[in-house]
């Protein structure tokens, strides 16, 4: 590897301030070293917050990202009244209660294939296709620890902390199930939100018709 000026793709882009449990990344190598030793050499270099756990070879045509078949992002709320130490860098702080039962209901309404042009920007729209499938959404309640989980075959640029803001609004009783269905309906952009801060949104995992290492 020594000398190479390395190409990486990845499959999945992320706003800034956004983590990731795991991503994938696709690059070309002339290097003849064991897989084990390239993994070890890049995180020698690799700054402390991204950190590789394996490698794989693929086939030189392999498209890393239109071979996704979905991808799954969780994002956090902590609902306690007091913040939260522990889950600051991970979480959104809502000291306001969340009716969080009609959170995952209204969220089952992003399920199918829909327009999200409302869950972006007009810029947005005019350079990507704004209809995308939503294979599961929905909202999972550990003690004051607020999880919004939802997967599709791909997001639009700020979509899902847009799907959050809006999510939010509802729970604190701003506005009813029909409004936020109707967000959808609209496809007006900017239209759904306000956008949920990037630090509570985590990319957990990008989905192949056939795993890795299989």
């Amino acid at each position: 590897m020594t000398g190479e000026t390395l190409r990486v793709l990845s499959a999945s882009r992320t706003d800034a301030g956004v983590h990731a449990k795991e991503n994938i990344v696709c690059f070309h190598t002339a290097s003849k070293l064991p897989l084990g030793t390239i993994v070890r050499a890049l995180n020698f270099y690799l700054p402390d917050d991204i950190a590789v756990e394996a490698i794989y070879k693929v086939d030189e045509e392999f498209d890393i990202r239109r071979k996704a078949v979905s991808r799954e992002y969780e994002y956090r709320i902590w609902n306690g009244r007091e913040r939260s130490a522990f889950h600051r860098n991970f979480s959104f702080h809502v000291p306001v209660y969340l009716n969080c039962g009609l959170m995952d209901e209204t969220s089952q309404a992003l399920i199918g294939e829909h327009d999200f042009s409302s869950f972006t920007t007009a810029e947005d729209c005019e350079l990507k296709k704004t209809v995308k499938r939503i294979d599961r959404a929905g909202i999972e309640k550990e003690g004051d620890l607020i999880k919004f989980r939802i997967i599709g075959n791909s997001f639009l640029r700020h979509q899902v902390r847009n799907t959050v803001g809006a999510l939010i609004c509802l729970g604190q009783g701003k506005f009813n199930k029909r409004e936020f269905v109707e967000l959808i309906e609209k496809r007006e952009p900017g239209l759904a939100g306000p956008r949920a801060p990037a630090a509570g949104l985590s990319l957990i995992r990008i989905n192949y018709p056939i795993p890795f290492g299989t």
